[in-house]
């Protein structure tokens, strides 16, 4: 179970087909990307989970339901948007409406400025739980321009996929 932008990689879906007994639930680590795959925000993304079904008993959840956590299990890509179009509508759609605090929040230029910089789309400070997590997340986040680790479909379609690699941050207009 995840949201879209949760991606779980092809050998952590093969490794959990093929493993004997795996735990009832299990949270998968992820990578965390913003805007692209350009941006490394860190690895620390757990909400995805896998589940082995029981009728009546699995339910949709998005919060810690196991001490279980399998490393490097995929990648986890917030806001990878191909038009700004798209972006604007994300920002305006009711999961994320509150923290358009200003109008020019959702003017184009400045939301490809953004993306190109890997800055917060609201300048809010980081999402974290204590003091220190969030001052060691303020700042810009830095570059990556490497390939490596990235998902294999993506490095296989990048005439369609172009706007997620590193160094491609221009988006179309929508």
């Amino acid at each position: 179970m995840s949201d879209v932008d949760e991606i779980p990689s092809a050998h952590t879906i093969d490794l959990l087909r093929w493993c004997d007994g795996p735990p009832p639930i299990l949270h998968l680590n992820l990578n965390n990307y913003l805007h692209s795959f350009e941006f490394s925000v860190d690895h620390s993304s757990w909400r995805a989970s896998v589940h082995q079904y029981q009728k009546g008993k699995t339910r949709y959840a998005h919060y810690q339901q196991t001490d279980y956590l399998l490393a490097e299990s995929g990648w986890h890509c917030s806001f990878c948007i191909r038009t700004i179009t798209d972006f604007v509508f994300k920002m305006k759609a009711y999961s994320h409406t509150d923290r358009v605090r200003f109008s020019h929040f959702l003017d184009p230029k400045r939301i490809q400025n953004v993306i190109c910089n890997g800055d917060d789309l609201y300048d809010m400070l980081p999402e974290e739980h204590t003091f220190k997590d969030i001052i060691a997340k303020i700042g810009p986040i830095s570059h990556s321009y490497s390939a490596v680790h990235l998902p294999s479909y993506l490095l296989k379609n990048t005439d369609e996929y172009r706007y997620l690699l590193p160094g491609n941050c221009i988006r179309e207009a929508g």
